[in-house]
Formats: C-alpha cells, structure tokens, sequence
C-alpha cells in the first residue's frame, strides 16, 4: 500500500519541517510514504473563505484517484489512541492500494471534498496550527507503524 500525506501550501517553519522530514524519512522504512504540498492560493486578498476552500478542494481532488482511500484530517474526525490508529492502519494495508490523507488549508474542506472522502480522523479536541498538525500526524503514523512491527518506541 501506499501512502500519502496531502497538505494545502508549504510548512513555513524551518525546525517543524526538518522534524517532519526526519519522521517522513522514519515512515519510509516501514511502508511506500510521499508528503505531497498542494500550492498556496494566490491573490486571496478580494476571495471568500467559501471561495478559497472550493479553489483548494478542485486542486485537492486532482491529486485522488478513483480507487484512493481519502482520508480527511478533520476536527469533526474519529479520535483513535495510538493503538487503534496502528490496527486500523493494519487492517488498510491489506485492502487499499494508496491510501491518501489531506490536511486542508486555514478554512478547512469544500462541501466536493467532504462529499468524495472515505473516512475523518482527528487528532485531537484541541485545535493546532496547519504547520504543528502535519508534524503531529507524521508522527503517529511512524508510531502506528512501530507499533505495527512490535518495536518499543511506543510504550503502554
């Protein structure tokens, strides 16, 4: 299976991407793993957010297939432990031949996006920044896959 991280414009801080890259770097030893940026709009200024979340999401549904598995990063997503994200995880790559998660851009997902999506995760209750949430999720899938290989990263 493979899998893909999809994210609305670059992460801007230099320390959070060199931590994203080095646990994308981790993911790639355990599973086919790509972090794919979607540009920034340009020319936002005179644009809604409704305007801007529709112009993100028709680039958004470029990138998927017909066969992908979409997942949406999502604060109205299921919250999984550590644990239950690692069998789900599991349990995909025996079915899904790309599974694809997108973290949106600041105004969140267009109603197509929403429509075309197989399943919402969240993180958290909590709400963090599109730079701190792409670094957070890169980490519990390098989590979910050594959880996955019995390794002790993980403690219990």
């Amino acid at each position: 299976m493979k899998t893909v991280l999809l994210t609305v414009g670059k992460t801007t801080s230099k320390h959070i991407a060199a931590c994203i890259s080095d646990y994308v770097e981790r993911i790639g030893h355990y599973m086919p793993f790509v972090l794919q940026t979607i540009p920034d709009l340009k020319n936002t200024k005179n644009m809604s957010f409704a305007e801007q979340k529709e112009l993100e999401g028709e680039m958004i549904l470029k990138q998927i297939d017909s066969g992908d598995v979409l997942v949406l990063l999502d604060e109205g997503g299921e919250e999984r432990r550590s644990v239950d994200f690692a069998k789900w995880l599991e349990r995909k790559t025996l079915h899904v031949r790309r599974l694809v998660f997108v973290i949106g851009g600041p105004y969140g997902f267009s109603a197509k996006v929403y429509a075309r999506c197989n399943e919402k995760v969240s993180l958290s209750r909590m709400t963090f920044s599109h730079q701190m949430v792409r670094l957070i999720f890169v980490e519990q899938l390098y989590r979910a896959c050594t959880i996955n290989k019995g390794e002790p990263y993980h403690h219990e």
